[in-house]
């Protein structure tokens, strides 16, 4: 303990960690304004846990984190998962205060400009997604994501790698809801051929596609390279059905996105995206198509 801390009768705050370090437990929030929600968190959890008399080190043993995650937990430094939340809203004894943030907290983990479809995506009841670029994130592994989010520009440091990683991966705990929303994906064909990441992770990709293909609520269409008509010749989107019965539009590019809420923009956007999937390969035309490509790997 420092010797300003002791005379203070203070508990010491734990040193910053350093880039490329051993962390603790938990996921560095993004930029503003999650940063604000995750400061705002910490100082409740520390004023909930002061009152209750337990040093960090205690509290850790009661909820089974070390103390120094639970430092980066008080100082923002870290996301907590939602299982710490729930665990320390009860040993605490907050009432519903600190589970009532959970939410918010773990949008944080998202880039700013995707939070609202974060949200959005978790909670629909139908989402169809036209994708052009890549494979969509739902339907990504870990090596996939690793080797896109690795070849942008500015490069990314390596813990915003690995947080948004791990944030594209938690997204798929929507394939395990119910009741189960109903999915529908059409990737271009030229998506699947390109090798981002090298043939290992291609080759882990499309084997991932096969795999959640086979579940009943989602539906996998290939868009023909070969095809002389394409109505998404305007680019990828997204399509939500709202657990209210709102329809939305989710458009993004350039790290930028665009959410449409009036009606007649999202009808048109879900017209072409009715004609898109006529046009696209059956989703048995599509297995046999990717176990195809697999086969030339």
């Amino acid at each position: 303990m420092r010797e300003d801390d002791a005379r203070a009768g203070r508990e010491p705050e734990e040193p910053e960690e350093r880039p490329g370090s051993a962390g603790p437990v938990g996921q560095r929030p993004e930029e503003e304004p999650g940063q604000g929600v995750v400061t705002a968190f910490g100082r409740q959890l520390k004023l909930f846990r002061t009152r209750a008399g337990l040093e960090r080190a205690e509290f850790g043993k009661l909820v089974g984190y070390a103390a120094q995650s639970i430092a980066s937990f008080e100082q923002g430094r870290r996301i907590p998962p939602p299982r710490f939340i729930d665990q320390s809203d009860d040993v605490l004894d907050a009432g519903g205060v600190l589970k009532a943030l959970k939410e918010e907290v773990a949008r944080a983990q998202y880039p700013a400009f995707f939070r609202d479809m974060a949200r959005l995506e978790a909670e629909a009841l139908e989402l169809f997604l036209y994708a052009t670029q890549a494979v969509p994130g739902l339907l990504q592994t870990e090596e996939y994501t690793r080797a896109l989010l690795a070849m942008r520009r500015p490069l990314l440091d390596e813990a915003t790698i690995e947080q948004r990683v791990a944030s594209r991966a938690a997204r798929q705990d929507i394939f395990g809801r119910w009741p189960a929303p109903l999915m529908s994906f059409v990737i271009d064909e030229a998506v699947l051929r390109r090798p981002y990441g090298g043939t290992v992770v291609l080759r882990g990709v499309l084997e991932q596609i096969l795999l959640i293909g086979q579940k009943r609520n989602v539906e996998i269409q290939v868009m023909p390279v070969s095809r002389e008509d394409n109505a998404g010749v305007d680019g990828p989107f997204t399509l939500i059905t709202t657990r209210t019965g709102d329809h939305v539009a989710y458009l993004e590019v350039q790290g930028r996105s665009i959410l449409l809420t009036d009606r007649n923009e999202v009808r048109s956007v879900a017209a072409r995206h009715g004609i898109i999937r006529s046009q696209a390969l059956t989703p048995q035309e599509t297995t046999e198509l990717v176990e195809k490509l697999l086969g030339e790997l």
